[in-house]
């Protein structure tokens, strides 16, 4: 297996080319999506994952050991991710593997539970919190998958509540409406029942949920059923690739909505390809530092960056830190079952296990502390929320440039800790 994946935005990365991997590596898979529906968000989450592996093999390996993998472009297509799962699982024996979409990870619970790989997915579905499978509406155990970040459910939560303690400080008349906007789609879909009711909890009149593709259109017919509604806060469940054409048509109809951005809907890329219909987004975060933010470790991020941008000229968006901190949580996992002896899943489960609040080595202040046990996968339940600000034209510049300039900018405007709820665990 390469040692080194070669990605790059704008290239097809299909299975690397492989190189025979020596008797000391340590095999984990890598599944991505770098050309598909998701690859807006998919190409920088890899990037900061495969820079993350191979920033380690560069600089000592797990004591010693290089971490051998391959990224393999399953271009959103659950049946491929599954396909590749079994052959990493039974041709190189992986012992993790960094996966990406909802719809391929639910897919794979059972296999992941029944091989015991951990895999530590760039989906955030609350239904892979349950390990025990014993919550209320849990419908599955999930003891080996793991992600770091809040779950959907709980991001969205996070933001309705946001929105409740934002309506009285602007001094909001009458009862809030709150709406879910979303693909019919296992991702926009995940968080939507939980969520709702919390919204309702927080005192918001739910509103039936608005339906449009993940994939950019003409959401002139959406926009108006907000307007006409009446909405006052609209949460983006898609991906950021859909998040231009709506805000581009909502502004086109004079829908006036507070947007509310999953962590995968909004980013500095869309603030760019956006412009000012981008402006006052708000979006949830998973991590304590962005690109802009200084610090020793965003140091050690920066670092890790120059594996695939020597010149460390490239500016890295939420989706690529977020990247880097998942895998850095299996690289510090793997380590910690090396060290006890043979490293196998059942070990790196139990790893994630050992420690509480606990950050990877280097990046305090970026990863945020988190928790995993035998009887909850909610790693954090910590929201870090962004407003984003464009402020002029963005074109023919680059988001660094916009960012550096002030034409762009992402302010903190709340971190919300969500209680540990028995009842919210598994959905």
């Amino acid at each position: 297996m390469s040692r080194r994946s070669l990605l790059a935005a704008t290239a097809f990365i299909g299975l690397c080319a492989a190189a025979p991997a020596v008797a000391d590596d340590i095999p984990v898979g890598h599944i991505a999506d770098l050309t598909g529906p998701t690859a807006s968000i998919g190409v920088p989450y890899a990037d900061g994952v495969a820079d993350t592996l191979n920033w380690v093999n560069e600089n000592g390996g797990v004591d010693g050991d290089s971490i051998a993998f391959e990224t393999y472009d399953y271009a959103y297509k659950a049946p491929q991710a599954v396909s590749e799962y079994q052959r990493l699982v039974a041709n190189e024996h992986v012992v993790a593997i960094a996966g990406w979409g909802t719809a391929d990870t639910e897919a794979l619970i059972e296999f992941i539970g029944k091989d015991q790989i951990p895999y530590f997915s760039g989906s955030y579905s609350g239904a892979l919190t349950d390990p025990t499978g014993k919550a209320p509406k849990a419908t599955k155990a999930t003891p080996f998958n793991f992600f770091y970040g809040p779950s959907y459910s709980d991001a969205c939560r996070a933001l309705a509540q946001w929105a409740a303690e934002d309506w009285k400080k602007k001094g909001g008349q009458g009862t809030p409406k709150w709406v879910h906007m979303g693909d019919n789609h296992p991702y926009p879909n995940s968080p939507k029942v939980a969520c709702n009711e919390y919204a309702k909890e927080l005192g918001f009149e739910v509103l039936d949920p608005i339906q449009y593709t993940m994939a950019p259109g003409d959401f002139t017919p959406q926009c108006l059923t907000l307007k006409e509604k009446g909405a006052n806060y609209a949460y983006i469940a898609n991906i950021a690739g859909s998040t231009p054409s709506l805000l581009n048509a909502c502004a086109t109809a004079g829908t006036k909505v507070q947007f509310v951005a999953n962590v995968w809907g909004y980013d500095e890329n869309i603030m760019k390809a956006a412009g000012a219909n981008a402006d006052g987004v708000v979006v949830a975060v998973r991590t304590g530092a962005i690109w802009t933010d200084k610090g020793a470790g965003m140091d050690r991020v920066r670092e890790i960056s120059k594996i695939s941008d020597s010149g460390g000229q490239a500016y890295r968006p939420l989706s690529y830190i977020a990247g880097v901190c998942a895998t850095s949580y299996m690289v510090e996992a793997i380590k910690a079952a090396k060290a006890k002896g043979a490293v196998g899943g059942v070990a790196i489960r139990d790893a994630m296990y050992d420690k509480k609040d606990w950050v990877p080595a280097g990046l305090e202040g970026v990863c945020l502390p988190s928790t995993w046990t035998a009887t909850d996968h909610r790693g954090l339940m910590t929201v870090p929320i962004y407003q984003g600000h464009v402020k002029g034209a963005t074109q023919g510049k680059e988001v660094s440039a916009l960012m550096a300039d002030g034409t762009m900018a992402l302010e903190k405007v709340g971190e919300i800790t969500l209680p540990r709820r028995p009842e919210w665990l598994g959905y």
